[in-house]
């Protein structure tokens, strides 16, 4: 029989080894209780259900596709089918900038959320506006967030080539850079595997397609899992 591993640690076997000596139970039963044990343990941890504000663009906006079919709501169906509970509100808006998203989060944090997805920046690029303005934005959103006490997931993004290499690696660069200052988990890139993919973007070749959407809910959710166990 394995024992199940639940982050409780390698003990388990000294610990059944010791239920059998003291109570006279069979090895396999009190390695079983104590997997039983680990179970309930790991269940535990996600018990409190979380409530998720997810503040970005048109890339959580759902722009151009049925609605239901974009990563914010695949998100509410994984918590749903992994039995994680929590609610997600989407206040995404397309065309969104990090000014704009610093203008609204101060009403949208009344809610209380626990958790707080940052995915704002890329129009800011897109329409040209200062490095430093959304570098200011971004962390005043995060902080914003922290004194809440809601923890806060950033979103990194990349802007295509053409605006100059120095500047695309420079605000690809910004989001590490906050995160690691704010010491707050980070999404390295929301389109990873899909930004190389021309068949995974509608018409515009900006907004992905609802089939792209499944790739970028699994680049989010590896860091924010972990949150919601906390």
């Amino acid at each position: 029989m394995q024992i199940i591993d639940s982050g409780l640690g390698n003990g388990f076997q000294d610990l059944a080894e010791g239920w059998r000596r003291k109570f006279g139970v069979g090895l396999r039963l009190a390695a079983l209780l104590l997997g039983l044990l680990g179970l309930v343990w790991t269940n535990n941890a996600y018990s409190a259900s979380k409530s998720i504000l997810v503040l970005g663009d048109s890339l959580s906006a759902e722009y151009g596709l049925a609605r239901g079919s974009g990563w914010v709501s695949l998100l509410q169906q994984r918590l749903k089918t992994e039995n994680l509970g929590g609610s997600v509100v989407n206040a995404s808006i397309s065309g969104e900038t990090s000014s704009g998203g610093k203008t609204r989060l101060p009403a949208l944090l009344l809610q209380r959320p626990d958790i707080v997805i940052i995915e704002l920046g890329a129009n800011d690029a897109l329409r040209g506006l200062q490095l430093n303005a959304t570098e200011s934005n971004l962390r005043a959103m995060i902080s914003a967030a922290q004194q809440a006490k809601a923890k806060v997931l950033l979103v990194g993004m990349r802007i295509p080539p053409n605006y100059g290499r120095d500047h695309t690696e420079k605000f690809f660069a910004l989001f590490p850079m906050l995160a690691k200052q704010a010491k707050v988990p980070l999404v390295p890139f929301l389109l990873d595997g899909v930004a190389d993919k021309p068949d995974m973007f509608q018409a515009d070749r900006m907004h992905p397609v609802a089939q792209a959407h499944p790739i970028i809910l699994n680049n989010v959710w590896p860091e924010l899992k972990p949150l919601l166990a906390k």
